[in-house]
């Protein structure tokens, strides 16, 4: 049996020049489990993410998948690597020109050499698994700002990803579109068993989805609590997260 973490962040340092943002950042993420990467505005979760899926490059540390370093790798083997991600963005990043369909189609048709009637069927397929049955056809400029995030999920998943990255899903929704949101979020995790990493604030979205929370401190510049988040709202190690998690 495997025993090695799927995700490893070790001993990294992110900086915008000679400003340090987070130092010595470590963390572990269990394969099929949805981990939160949270803390106040500003204190570098969406920069983390970006390291983690090669974006930029920390000052200094690594990422590690399966016991292999990402930060390290070639670049050949991390382009192999990244076949095994699925990313969204806080507004879709859906290209403007082109249809549902045709979102979700493009990835497949650059990194597979699925026929183009296949290349559609699993297009389909990704549009219904996230309640866009429908609206393949459809520009993103005609479709609401949740439906958006949904076509941006299922684009994501065209490639049927070992790791999904949410940058501030629930960015831009109400209540309600958040929720459903949120809901879908754990239904394809159950379905694809991939695991999940969200950068957001929004504390409900973080008590409903997350298993572990990993709260970067503004003010020691590193991260200072990681733990079922329920856990770290009722036993807080420290102020600053008594202060987040306490949050009405």
């Amino acid at each position: 049996m495997n025993d090695l973490p799927h995700i490893e962040v070790r001993h990294l340092t992110t900086a915008y020049g000679d400003r340090i943002i987070m130092r010595d950042m470590n963390f572990t993420v269990a394969r099929g489990s949805v981990t939160a990467i949270v803390g106040g505005s500003g204190c570098g979760k969406s920069t983390l993410l970006r390291h983690m899926v090669g974006l930029v490059e920390p000052r200094e540390g690594e990422v590690l998948y399966d016991g292999e370093s990402f930060t390290r790798a070639d670049p050949a083997r991390r382009n192999e690597m990244l076949r095994r991600f699925g990313v969204t963005y806080q507004q879709g990043a859906l290209w403007s020109g082109m249809t549902l369909i045709e979102n979700v189609s493009l990835p497949l048709e650059q990194y597979t050499k699925l026929p183009p009637k296949e290349v559609l069927r699993v297009a389909e397929m990704k549009l219904a698994l996230v309640g866009l049955t429908g609206f393949e056809e459809y520009y993103p400029a005609d479709i609401s700002g949740g439906m958006k995030k949904r076509a941006g999920l299922a684009r994501a998943l065209a490639l049927d990803p070992e790791v999904l990255f949410f940058d501030e899903p629930s960015a831009g929704l109400d209540p309600v579109s958040s929720r459903r949101l949120d809901e879908l979020i754990l239904r394809v995790c159950d379905s694809t068993g991939a695991t999940v990493i969200i950068v957001t604030h929004e504390l409900a979205s973080i008590y409903a989805i997350a298993g572990q929370a990993v709260f970067l401190d503004s003010e020691k510049r590193t991260i200072t609590a990681i733990g079922d988040p329920r856990q770290l709202r009722d036993n807080p190690p420290n102020e600053n997260v008594r202060r987040f998690f306490s949050r009405a």
